[in-house]
């Protein structure tokens, strides 16, 4: 089937693909304060991740992107799964959709980044820390008490006053 057979038309919805990853080890999340000279969340803490290269898996962009970042090599990781899936939407034709996993890193060696610092941070002390405006609604439902068993849905959009509105598959909106 042909790409105008599938619908590729761009009058209609187009998305980036993204990874985003959250490594655990021993209790400790491991986090990347981003420098200060980054266009996108400067200052600010975020997981491991980015963008998708045209020809690799969603799996492959999101492990390569930890390598990439912070040294660690897919076989030090356990348990790597698809945990979540964020779209954030745009006031054009498109937006991006973020494929959220989880792990277990084997090691707590991580080599420095160009992106910004490494912190291995005790998950109960995450939330007090300058994070990416949707992480304090997420990361419960990746680790906390309140965890999910299944995939969890975001959808992002932001409000007339520029500010993050967040939906969950369960209908809850932040």
């Amino acid at each position: 089937m042909s790409a105008a057979q599938q619908g590729f038309d761009s009058s209609r919805w187009m998305v980036i693909p993204r990874t985003l990853v959250f490594l655990t080890n021993d209790g400790d999340l491991l986090l990347l304060k981003r420098s200060a000279q980054r266009r996108v969340f400067p200052n600010r803490y975020n997981g491991l991740g980015g963008h998708v290269e045209r020809d690799e898996t969603i799996e492959a962009a999101a492990l390569r992107e930890v390598h990439e970042e912070c040294g660690i090599a897919p076989d030090q990781i356990r348990d790597f799964r698809l945990r979540a899936i964020s779209h954030i939407a745009s006031d054009a034709a498109g937006g991006i959709v973020v494929f959220i996993f989880t792990g277990e890193a084997l090691t707590r060696t991580v080599q420095a980044s160009a992106e910004g610092e490494l912190h291995w941070i005790p998950l109960p002390m995450v939330y007090g820390l300058p994070l990416v405006d949707d992480l304090p609604h997420l990361l419960p439902r990746l680790f906390g008490e309140t965890a999910c068993r299944d995939l969890v849905y975001l959808h992002v959009r932001y409000d007339a006053g520029d500010q993050m509105v967040i939906s969950f598959s369960n209908g809850q909106t932040k």
